[in-house]
């Protein structure tokens, strides 16, 4: 399964996809968690030192690497320098799976240790003072784009991607990458203008989207979401001792969060799980074909000096049954 946490900034999505995370790895579930925040705490909240989570190797700065082994022996891409964010791919492709070790994970994933329990995670990397004022953030988010494109998930694996804040994740095709996105929302006017905001954006793609409400404090915050965001909230969160306890660098055992987390968590898990039979592969790759004709027309013909649309492979579609190593026949679609 593929899950985004979403929300304004603030609202404590990296909190709840840290939990989530604890949560999945505690049940001795596969899970490559991924930090596409500009804003980059997901290192931290899952219990690194600063001096840790600062030496985390960044994607942004080895997409040469990244590229060059998903591109493989794909006919269609005649180099790596050719491949953009969204270059889908193809026979002779080379795909991910959360449960492997490859070049790209070498690179750029590091184990977390749970409490017993491991996750792997990857992060976009920060700004540095070379990328200010001549970069956005999604020269390095491009790299997330890039492996979600060409990752190829299973029942009971999972990849929590904690996003960057507000409706800033819809400046690429990245938000259509998921089975299962939360949107947390504060009980307040500018919390929920998010997920109006999401909603709108959103409602063409498909997008599964459910509202996690975050620092509730009463039933009046819980009827405040529930009018404006209807059944899209799915669960609720209040104060947590074990969350404050875990901010200030000192996180007890992750089974002694509170039962009510705990439960809400577990609410999550299942509804994510709840996509995987509906998931859609067909619609999954047409949508990553669609927006990187638009980002080729846009900015990457120009770029490269090429017309990328001759990367989209049309017999091609991304689906379970493949393996990881290098696609040796298109698919029917």
């Amino acid at each position: 399964m593929k899950i985004a946490f979403v929300g304004k900034g603030g609202s404590g999505k990296t909190t709840l996809s840290s939990l989530f995370i604890r949560h999945l790895a505690a049940t001795g579930a596969p899970v490559l968690a991924v930090d596409a925040d500009i804003n980059q705490h997901l290192g931290a909240a899952l219990g690194l030192e600063e001096a840790e989570a600062a030496a985390l190797p960044a994607m942004g700065d080895r997409l040469p690497l990244i590229k060059d082994y998903l591109r493989g022996t794909n006919p269609r891409i005649s180099s790596a320098e050719t491949m953009i964010k969204t270059t889908p791919p193809g026979e002779g492709s080379r795909l991910l799976r959360v449960c492997e070790n490859n070049p790209v994970y070498e690179a750029c994933a590091r184990p977390v240790e749970l409490d017993g329990a491991a996750a792997r995670l990857m992060v976009t990397g920060p700004f540095t003072e070379a990328d200010l004022g001549v970069a956005c953030y999604h020269s390095k988010t491009g790299a997330v784009e890039l492996c979600l494109n060409h990752l190829v998930d299973g029942r009971g694996e999972y990849v929590v991607v904690d996003m960057t804040a507000g409706s800033d994740s819809f400046a690429s095709g990245m938000f259509t990458r998921f089975d299962m996105t939360f949107l947390v929302a504060e009980p307040t006017r500018k919390g929920v203008s998010v997920y109006r905001q999401y909603k709108e954006y959103a409602r063409d793609f498909g997008v599964v989207l459910k509202v996690v409400g975050n620092k509730v404090q009463g039933q009046d915050d819980i009827d405040f979401l529930r009018a404006e965001v209807g059944e899209d909230l799915l669960v609720t969160v209040g104060h947590s001792d074990w969350v404050r306890a875990m901010e200030k660098g000192r996180p007890p055992r992750f089974e002694l969060l509170e039962d009510a987390n705990h439960r809400a968590l577990q609410a999550l898990r299942t509804a994510a799980e709840a996509t995987y039979d509906v998931r859609d592969w067909d619609r999954y790759t047409r949508q990553m074909v669609h927006f990187h004709l638009k980002n080729a027309q846009s900015w990457g013909n120009a770029r490269t000096g090429e017309d990328l649309a001759s990367q989209v492979d049309p017999g091609f579609v991304l689906r379970e049954s493949l393996d990881g190593s290098e696609v040796s026949a298109p698919q029917p679609a």
